[in-house]
């Protein structure tokens, strides 16, 4: 999958204080996890912003800091809802060679048959937990729901996987399914007069 790069810098200072003076000169405080001891860095917000307009726990992100080159997965991101800013970025190093746990997004692709008859899809998973190479690492998991009829569904046991990913979901959890739209009773004015007739006999 695309790997994209980030130039970031170590911090040294992690208290409150400092963190909010990094955001005020543009920067987000992060911190890199992973086999080696936790490292505190600084991430350009323009950059980030502008290379990640979607970030997945499957996005494979380069760190260049200064002449090493850190390979990560984006565990976390503490958004602040009202300035519409990044807080805070918790990322995971992964070791090249070694098989990593983590979450894809499931993508419907086609139109169902039940659909197309008025049926209603519902998604009911929309991210799949896999283990694999880094290497292995897909963007997303692709399912062709065109062939479903209403009352057809999908589970993670039919989910197509290439090899050396390994699905960790329950087989049994449902991911889409096609139902049947809900009956709506609507009352007609006749109705409502023939109800109001056979009272008044009453």
């Amino acid at each position: 999958m695309e790997q994209k790069s980030l130039s970031v810098v170590e911090r040294t200072e992690f208290k409150k204080g400092p963190a909010k003076k990094l955001r005020s000169e543009g920067l987000i405080p992060a911190v890199v996890y992973g086999h080696t001891n936790p490292l505190h860095i600084a991430v350009n917000a323009i950059e980030f912003g502008k290379k990640f307009k979607v970030v997945t726990e499957n996005t494979v992100i380069k760190l260049e800091l200064g002449d090493k080159t850190i390979e990560v997965l984006v565990k976390a991101i503490d958004d602040d809802i009202v300035t519409e800013t990044i807080k805070h970025i918790d990322f995971y190093e992964f070791e090249k060679g070694k098989t990593l746990k983590t979450h894809v997004p499931i993508h419907l692709i086609g139109n169902s048959i039940g659909a197309k008859e008025g049926g209603i899809v519902e998604q009911k998973l929309h991210l799949l937990e896999i283990e694999c190479l880094p290497k292995d690492l897909p963007e997303a998991i692709e399912l062709d729901i065109s062939q479903l009829e209403t009352g057809d569904s999908i589970h993670v046991s039919q989910v197509p996987v290439e090899d050396g990913v390994k699905i960790l979901n329950m087989e049994t959890q449902t991911i889409v399914v096609v139902t049947s739209p809900k009956a709506v009773v609507v009352e007609t004015e006749d109705e409502e007069e023939v109800v109001a007739e056979e009272g008044a006999a009453e």
